[in-house]
């Protein structure tokens, strides 16, 4: 099977929606003329025009109105954040417009439209260019929220979020659009809400999404030499979330540890944690651990970056944890 970047998955993903229903237009800071901030729509303008590919101002509380304006009467936007850290000028027009319209609306106006950018930490970017909000929108009726992890997911993944008849959160990272991975050519779809059990394991569960999943695996493979069988989840959405998949896992592996790079506090992780006390709690041998980022705003410096944020390291630790305390 042929190898292409995660940009270059999103990018065919959009533009075979695009082809296929002249309804699907992006907008966003950067998109068109330079081609996206992380070439993630490189050539899209040349094949689609200025009218289906749109470079906005600096407003994205603005363009996204104008996203959901247009989602109302029958189109189906794409609209870029440059990052997610962005979206909170927005932050009106996703929760109480694109997330309330159908309900309010009585079911009149369902909002087919993507919110789709970075997330997280990339390096050395500030505090304010490095923070996780996949809980926030995932605590938001009418929302849903999907975070892919490698480049066939990335595209299964958007053209489901394309389709969508709700509006969805489409949460990417910087410091994956260069990766490369497997990636089938033509049509497929991967349904939202359906997490995928990566590595099957019989010792412990690790439950992860994003460019965490990176973390969770090494960690399985750092396991593994010593002799612990580790069951690996990518969530791939975080609402809806399949919680059913985790709880079948934790009835055979009868421990949990969940890694997220978003602060601890009301977390994914803690949702998680609550969900399988409730439904899974006779057949946990330990506490379920959580290996999230440190409590703080996240440094410049490179060193505390890497203390902070979770790594191989302390994931193995927690699953030695559970397995041995």
């Amino acid at each position: 099977m042929r190898q292409i970047q995660f940009r270059e998955a999103l990018r065919e993903a959009m533009s075979e929606e695009m082809r296929r229903d002249e309804n699907v237009f992006l907008m966003g800071e950067e998109v068109a003329e330079y081609n996206g901030a992380y070439k993630v729509s490189q050539g899209m303008l040349d094949e689609f025009g200025a009218k289906r590919v749109i470079d906005t101002p600096i407003t994205e509380l603005g363009f996204a109105g104008i996203g959901v304006g247009a989602a109302m009467n029958g189109l189906r936007p794409i609209v870029e954040f440059m990052t997610f850290n962005f979206s909170l000028v927005a932050i009106d027009q996703v929760i109480n417009a694109a997330a309330k319209m159908l309900s309010m609306s009585g079911g009149q106006f369902p909002i087919p439209m993507v919110f789709r950018g970075p997330t997280g930490n990339a390096g050395q970017l500030g505090a304010q260019h490095s923070q996780n909000f996949e809980n926030w929108y995932a605590n938001c009726p009418g929302l849903k929220v999907v975070v892919p992890s490698n480049p066939k997911d990335a595209k299964g993944l958007m053209k489901a979020s394309i389709r969508d008849n709700d509006p969805v959160i489409f949460m990417e990272s910087e410091l994956m659009y260069g990766d490369k991975g497997e990636v089938p050519e033509g049509e497929y779809i991967i349904p939202i809400g359906v997490a995928d059990v990566v590595r099957e394991g019989t010792d412990v569960t690790l439950v992860s999404f994003g460019k965490m999943m990176k973390v969770a695996n090494a960690a399985a493979e750092e396991l593994a030499k010593e002799g612990v069988s580790a069951e690996v989840i990518d969530l791939r959405s975080v609402r809806p979330l399949d919680y059913k998949t985790i709880v079948e896992s934790v009835k055979k592996t009868n421990r949990l540890v969940i890694v997220e790079e978003a602060w601890a506090m009301a977390s994914m992780a803690t949702d998680i944690t609550y969900h399988i006390q409730q439904n899974a709690f006779d057949y946990l041998d330990a506490p379920v651990r959580k290996v999230n980022s440190w409590d703080v705003p996240l440094p410049y410096a490179p060193t505390l970056i890497e203390a902070i944020l979770p790594n191989v390291e302390k994931t193995v630790k927690a699953v030695k944890e559970v397995m041995y305390s």
